[in-house]
């Protein structure tokens, strides 16, 4: 076989077309399908079936959909690892919108689509299977902007699913599915009810599902306590399929998974991207998570999701942001910890101003599971109000006194201020006058600046060398001078 091959694997409705190296054409559960390949001076033309013809290289997405660090791949003539096209749905139309949008960052990448070829085999048997596909087959879980569910359901990968169940633990990827649905004319609910079918990360996400789709989680932690829901809750022949970008993907990964799955096996690469395969569920397997933590620097309890950030553990920005809550509007009534993780400092604040109500606000519905167990494990769960929020948005104007923020700055592995700069933005609207917004930050960003442009006046609280902490205070609007 030529270094390159592009094959057309003719499956019900709609052709997947694949460029890869190897033996074996790939997304067909095992079977070998009907293609038409034609070899030529290292590239290859494949007939789609459809009187179309494809030729040469296919147009890739960046290195990785979530990392502007990387540069786009190049799909030239020596472009064996490189992109791969599924059917005719047309995913290049998905946004990341409501999410940080810039040229380099893109909606969907080559593990997206991958993951869905590899769906196309299994899906088939599905269907053929007495009884064909029912409405509690297919879930899918970490569908970034829609592209894994939204492909399904145009039926890109040859088969489409009466409904799906999804769990996307961003609620901006919540809204990016919505979005991105509306863009490609894809109804989410019909005349038998949602097809569609939004779920917390439990039970009820997977019972009795026989395909699960996941985008791999960066964390470990994360992957586990999907892989523990899937084996406990999912049908006994429930097929785990999970794809990642390879330079994200360690042995690890298939550890995790085989102490939930007999079975743990991987692709070869794609596109930069690799799909692991996981069967034979342990039912009985013991869930680990949530994770709870004493943390006896703040005498305190911390309860951790798999995919809340820092997990059980204090990371090193809350824990220098911490050293300052003496100093933080000591007389505020009203208070805010926007993107609170596990619910740390809603804690603390909550512990050291008996007279606050304090409301912890995060994007991630790992968190806000987490920061409810923390403050209940602490005796806190009265005077804590958590929320699944897109950062401040929905707020009453002028209504807090007290804003505490320790941002994300990271898309992928690349530095990106402006993700800590949009859960800032209506700080200046939700502050009353006199308020304060209080942020640490990676040193090297130097936000004093923007936050000066966004809210107010900002002084340096403290710079340890890697984080700064800023006190950002609202200046009163100026009283008006009659004549």
């Amino acid at each position: 076989m030529g270094k390159v091959e592009v094959v057309a694997a003719k499956l019900p409705h709609r052709s997947v077309l694949i460029r890869t190296r190897g033996r074996e054409p790939w997304g067909t559960g095992g079977r070998r399908p009907a293609v038409n390949v034609i070899r030529t001076r290292g590239r290859a033309t494949a007939d789609f079936g459809t009187g179309a013809r494809e030729t040469g290289a296919v147009p890739d997405q960046p290195r990785d959909a979530r990392d502007p660090a990387e540069a786009r791949d190049g799909v030239g003539d020596d472009a064996a690892d490189g992109a791969l096209a599924v059917g005719h749905a047309d995913l290049t139309a998905l946004r990341r919108w409501p999410d940080v949008e810039a040229p380099d960052l893109v909606a969907v990448d080559a593990a997206d689509r991958l993951l869905l070829v590899e769906a196309a085999g299994p899906l088939a048997a599905l269907a053929a299977a007495p009884g064909g596909l029912t409405a509690s087959d297919v879930v899918v879980v970490g569908d970034h902007y829609g592209a894994l569910t939204l492909g399904l359901l145009t039926g890109a990968v040859g088969i489409r699913p009466p409904r799906v169940r999804v769990h996307q633990d961003s609620l901006l990827s919540e809204q990016a599915l919505v979005a991105n649905a509306g863009r490609l004319g894809v109804a989410l609910a019909d005349e038998r009810g949602d097809v569609v079918a939004h779920h917390g990360l439990e039970p009820a996400l997977v019972a009795g599902a026989r395909l699960v789709l996941v985008a791999l989680p960066r964390s470990l932690a994360a992957l586990e306590e999907i892989a523990q829901v899937a084996a406990a809750a999912a049908g006994p022949d429930v097929l785990l399929l999970a794809s990642g970008r390879v330079k994200h993907m360690t042995r690890t990964q298939n550890v995790v998974l085989g102490r939930s799955f007999a079975e743990v096996g991987a692709s070869l690469a794609h596109g930069k991207a690799r799909v692991l395969r996981a069967r034979g569920p342990h039912p009985a397997a013991a869930r680990t998570y949530p994770l709870a933590r004493r943390l006896p620097e703040l005498d305190l309890d911390v309860v951790a999701h798999g995919a809340a950030f820092a997990g059980a553990a204090l990371d090193v920005g809350t824990r220098y942001l911490l050293q300052f809550v003496p100093q933080m509007a000591p007389d505020a009534v009203d208070v805010v910890d926007l993107g609170c993780g596990t619910g740390v400092l809603a804690a603390m604040l909550a512990r050291s101003r008996p007279q606050a109500r304090v409301l912890a606000l995060d994007v991630s519905a790992a968190a806000v599971d987490s920061a409810r167990a923390t403050a209940a494990a602490n005796g806190l769960a009265p005077r804590i109000e958590v929320r699944r929020a897109d950062g401040l948005r929905g707020l009453p104007p002028a209504s807090v006194d007290l804003v505490v923020c320790n941002p994300p700055f990271h898309v992928g592995s690349a530095v990106v201020p402006d993700v800590a700069l949009r859960l800032l933005a209506n700080a200046r609207t939700v502050l009353r006058p006199g308020g304060e917004l209080w942020t640490v930050y990676n040193s090297r960003l130097a936000h004093a600046a923007a936050l000066r442009r966004l809210v107010g006046p900002t002084r340096v609280m403290g710079d340890n060398g890697a984080f700064t902490v800023a006190r950002t205070v609202l200046r009163p609007a100026p009283v008006p001078v009659r004549d």
